[in-house]
């Protein structure tokens, strides 16, 4: 029977949240706290789940990287990956190198943009939430939905249909992580901390 392993990235595989590191990274902090305190109050209606978890990711999104092409968006996620290696947790790329000598097909399905997921991985597939771009250029749109809770298990899906001919092992850390957990036939919660 194949085995497939499904991580997740923020908080399971990092020591912190991405998306506020990247944007530290690419717009230095002054910039990101002044665009951080202009969303507070939808981030705060967001925790307190009045607002919609990918409404509020987008709009911050947005703000900061709407209108930047594509290449340079790029050139900042290899930038940030490359310099950003700290932020990975030892015990998890153990874990992936482990599946990977066994054979297993390694999955990374994460909320977080592949752009800047990606290159923290060269032979691993990252399923990740996709940013909308036209004419060369970010519009601060997601293309794909926010690859958050019971997306991250439709995405599995996708590329794995039949469930009966696959034991899935999962990892996650967060309540975006709930229904893969709940949907795989292994599965662990904070498993990496030390």
């Amino acid at each position: 029977m194949k085995k497939i392993y499904a991580f997740d990235f923020d908080g399971t595989l990092t020591t912190k949240d991405t998306l506020i590191e990247f944007i530290r990274f690419a717009k230095g902090t002054l910039a990101f706290g002044w665009g951080f305190a202009r969303y507070a109050h939808l981030l705060v209606l967001m925790k307190l789940g009045l607002y919609p978890n990918w409404k509020a990711k987008q709009k911050v999104f947005a703000y900061f990287f709407k209108g930047m092409t594509i290449e340079d968006f790029n050139a900042l996620c290899q930038a940030f990956a490359a310099s950003s290696q700290y932020l990975l947790r030892p015990a998890g790329i153990k874990a992936i190198q482990q599946a990977q000598n066994e054979g297993a097909e390694v999955l990374i399905v994460s909320a977080s943009i592949d752009n800047w997921v990606q290159p923290f991985f060269t032979d691993v597939k990252v399923l990740g939430t996709q940013i909308e771009v036209i004419d060369g250029k970010l519009t601060g749109r997601f293309l794909t939905k926010n690859c958050y809770g019971q997306e991250k298990v439709s995405r599995i899906l996708t590329l794995f249909p039949d469930r009966k001919d696959y034991h899935l092992t999962a990892f996650g850390d967060s309540r975006g992580d709930k229904e893969m957990l709940a949907f795989a036939d292994e599965s662990y919660f904070k498993p990496f901390r030390q």
